[in-house]
């Protein structure tokens, strides 16, 4: 395997009810670092997975004086074509090489960081394959397909002292940080429920299998997942809906919020141990993740994780709510804050500027990959919150209540659910 590239050099030396305040989220890349916060030496970057929440990540880091992409990636000509481009265009030349072999780009001695944004059942494999070739890591979410990936992916960072980021950006959205912090504050008083608010899932009609677009390396798309036949909303933006490539809903939303939630329950290195739910799947049709469901988490001590498939009456977009003895808070996509009291508000108006100064999940990658710092979303942190979005699913999948063990990181006396933490990789794929 590959040496250990010249970043390793590094490692070793936010009224009532109703009372409603906006704030905007904080997505982007700072162009640069605030002076004195991180060292200046300029980082290279090669970017794997190049759709849509690819090229989303890629145009973010582009802005940022501090990186300089080198490389991308991908098994469909025209995302690569389309990725090559953006990084040309920004850097004014056409130096960036484009590659259809991943592995080409963990072999560039010049290169001290990837980007992972493919569909999620190769973010394990490939975020293994990164860290042994030396590269740090941003990984879009969720961080593996099942749990025994997470777990392997966990140990490996920890092994190779690799700078991992999951790309759970809501963690360094302002608004969603406020709700956490509220939570965390004791303002709420005791915490009771922790509410998660997705949308449905989708379904599809049958597919007929259809040839494989030209400039399409389908086998490679496949990788490790079962050999099926190409149809092309298998595929792209839709694999997620697919359990072979991802978990639903569950996995999607889930990789966020749940994890909002467990930050704000202080429960980032554990977790819930009973889950029980219910879920209606597509009765035909190509997909096979849930379209309703519901699922209650129950922690140790009592507190509740429950997981919305759609909004309350009224409520609007995705987000969190945090309810205690005391009060309640609640955060959305939009940026909105609501409180149980006028109180939690004033603390938001009052704390705004602190959160206007937080650098964005991307800048934070950076800065910790020159740091050697720990992450806002480390690979233990996504790991234990993608573990509540696979129990999830596997409660709905085998339709009975499940009790988990934290320390152990297995189904009490359950060995079929314990058989399904983990799956099978088609050859020559292996972790």
């Amino acid at each position: 395997m590959k040496k250990m590239s010249r970043r390793n050099v590094l490692q070793r030396g936010a009224a009532a009810a109703a009372a409603t305040i906006g704030l905007p989220c904080i997505t982007t890349c700072l162009r640069t670092a605030p002076a004195g916060s991180v060292p200046s030496r300029q980082l290279t970057m090669g970017a794997i997975g190049l759709g849509n929440q690819g090229l989303h990540n890629l145009r973010s880091f582009l802005t940022c004086e501090d990186l300089r992409v080198l490389a991308v990636c991908d098994v469909d000509a025209g995302h690569l074509l389309r990725a090559k481009q953006t990084v040309d265009a920004a850097y004014g030349n056409q130096d960036c090489r484009s590659y259809r072999d991943f592995y080409e780009i963990l072999a560039r001695d010049d290169i001290d960081t990837v980007l992972i944004a493919t569909p999620d059942h190769w973010h394990a494999l490939l975020a293994i394959e990164a860290a042994k070739a030396g590269k740090d890591i941003y990984c879009e979410k969720p961080i593996s397909l099942t749990i025994a990936e997470g777990r392997a992916v966990a140990d490996t960072m920890q092994r190779y002292g690799t700078v991992y980021q999951s790309g759970t950006q809501r963690r360094s959205n302002a608004c969603f940080r406020f709700g956490v912090d509220i939570a965390q504050s004791g303002m709420l008083g005791r915490l009771q429920e922790l509410h998660c608010y997705y949308h449905n899932g989708p379904t599809c009609p049958p597919q007929k299998p259809e040839p494989v677009p030209d400039g399409f390396d389908y086998d490679r798309w496949l990788g490790p997942a079962p050999y099926e036949p190409y149809t092309p909303r298998r595929c792209h933006s839709t694999f997620r809906w697919l359990y072979d490539y991802s978990g639903g809903q569950l996995t999607d939303l889930g990789a966020h919020f749940n994890d909002l939630a467990q930050w704000a329950n202080g429960t980032q290195y554990s977790g819930p141990t009973e889950y029980e739910g219910w879920a209606e799947f597509p009765r035909e049709g190509l997909y096979n993740t849930p379209v309703r469901f519901g699922v209650v988490a129950t922690y140790p001590d009592g507190v509740k994780m429950i997981i919305h498939d759609e909004t309350e009456p009224g409520r609007g977009p995705r987000g969190n709510k945090f309810v205690g003895t005391e009060g309640w808070v609640s955060t959305d996509d939009t940026g909105k804050v609501t409180a149980s009291s006028e109180e939690i508000l004033r603390k938001l108006s009052s704390t705004q500027r602190d959160y206007e100064y937080m650098m964005g999940h991307h800048r934070n990658f950076l800065d910790c990959v020159k740091t050697r710092a720990k992450t806002i979303a480390p690979a233990e942190v996504a790991h234990r919150s993608t573990t509540t979005c696979h129990i999830a699913n596997l409660c709905l999948r085998l339709g009975r209540k499940l009790t988990w063990d934290v320390e152990a990181e297995r189904f009490v006396n359950d060995p079929q659910a314990n058989r399904m933490m983990a799956r099978a990789m088609r050859s020559p794929w292996r972790l």
